[in-house]
């Protein structure tokens, strides 16, 4: 809407979100085992966002303890008609990873371990714990104005960014040259995804970006499909998928989110997924 104007509101909804949670919320629907190690509070919005990942079978017994965080809040405009949206988020009281939780078993013992940027300290730790362990790092990095930015960026071996973030950072003219800036030997994958266009993307295999279009679909709401690009990735990751399939599986579950509303409760399930896949000539086997 234009300002100091009026307007009607169509639909209200509450639903969990943010990077990690909805990431995780999408591997698990796709029949990953998942466990979130933030740090929540006491708070009735903290209690929701448990609920919620309990409800998808998310592990939420390694949390510390810490009665006075709050999770993130945002209030997200969906325009339905252009297919925008606008996010205003509130980090007051945020605390994200605990700089000493959880324990360095639990994280030496997970297939793939997803970080974002909230409490720099906790994800050092956590990131460094689990590359010496071989471990496979996803970051989902969503700017680099941060502190701790330097220190954090070169640890993750699945580097999964946005078009915005990868130009921004590399003064690449495209993604395709992003990609192969942001390539060094120390990665195992790195991915720029370019909304509604598809992504691009290499490994130690590649001798140079590989483009893969988007699945085309009548978008309905876009909010969180970069995290459920995300959570599905790993959750391939994990699967031991080759690359093509780990982004041919993200590709299709965040296409699909795409055309429901909501962030987490329009992530499709695995058999949702396969059944879309098959019917865009992808075997995606189980």
């Amino acid at each position: 809407p234009p300002a100091d104007a009026k307007q009607s509101v169509l639909a209200r909804d509450r639903q969990c979100g943010g990077l990690t949670a909805t990431a995780l919320v999408a591997a698990a629907r796709l029949g990953a085992r998942c466990a979130y190690a933030g740090a929540l509070g006491n708070d009735e919005a903290s209690q929701f966002v448990v609920t919620c990942l309990r409800r998808e079978n998310i592990d939420t017994r390694h949390m510390p303890p810490r009665p006075s965080a709050k999770p993130c809040r945002s209030v997200i405009v969906v325009d339905a008609a252009r297919h925008t949206r606008n996010i205003f988020s509130d980090t007051t009281d945020l605390v994200g990873a605990d700089p000493k939780a959880p324990s360095k078993a639990l994280l030496q013992s997970t297939r793939v371990l997803l970080i974002d940027r909230f409490s720099v300290p906790g994800m050092l730790r956590a990131a460094r714990i689990a590359r010496a362990a071989g471990v496979a790092l996803v970051a989902d990095f969503e700017n680099a104005d941060w502190a701790g930015f330097q220190e954090l960026f070169p640890l993750p071996d699945h580097l999964i960014v946005s078009e915005k973030f990868a130009r921004d950072l590399t003064r690449a003219r495209t993604p395709a040259a992003a990609v192969a800036k942001l390539w060094n030997p120390t990665r195992s994958t790195v991915v720029v995804t370019c909304g509604a266009q598809g992504c691009w993307y290499r490994d130690a295999q590649s001798p140079a970006p590989v483009f893969r279009p988007a699945f085309r679909v009548e978008a309905v709401d876009t909010t969180g499909c970069g995290d459920v690009f995300h959570g599905a990735y790993a959750a391939a990751l994990a699967k031991a998928r080759p690359l093509a399939d780990r982004i041919r599986i993200a590709s299709a579950t965040a296409a699909l989110k795409a055309t429901r509303r909501g962030g987490q409760s329009g992530i499709p399930t695995w058999r949702q997924v396969q059944t879309f896949l098959t019917a865009n000539s992808l075997r995606a086997d189980a």
